[in-house]
């Protein structure tokens, strides 16, 4: 009975010990997992040589008949997203501004500086 109880204990904390690391590893799986479809907000494919309004409405995630406020505030969305300052690149940004001019008919066409 002397003996029992060290062994009991030390069951408990091996047991522990396991439960510990399965739970650090499935944490690290579901960290690591891809994105799903629900979870994807942004525009997520390349470029057409001369941007048109339908592509401009797909990088900001807006209708081509969205009103100029809903343009803009998808815009400051995007752009907070992806601007080079916080890690996002140049050329997106870029992509990003040129999107919004198009949409708010301020420009036809790339006039990107890349």
């Amino acid at each position: 009975s002397n003996q029992v109880a060290p062994l009991i204990a030390g069951m408990a904390v091996a047991a522990a010990a396991y439960a510990g690391k399965y739970g650090i590893r499935a944490w690290q799986a579901f960290k690591a997992r891809p994105p799903t479809a629900r979870m994807r907000k942004f525009y997520e494919g390349g470029f057409q040589p001369v941007m048109t309004r339908r592509e401009a409405a797909l990088i900001l995630g807006v209708r081509e008949s969205t009103p100029t406020e809903k343009v803009k505030e998808a815009h400051r969305r995007v752009m907070v997203a992806n601007h080079p300052d916080a890690g996002g690149s140049h050329y997106l940004a870029s992509k990003i501004n040129e999107a919004k001019d198009i949409m708010l008919r301020r420009t036809k066409g790339s006039n990107s500086a890349f």
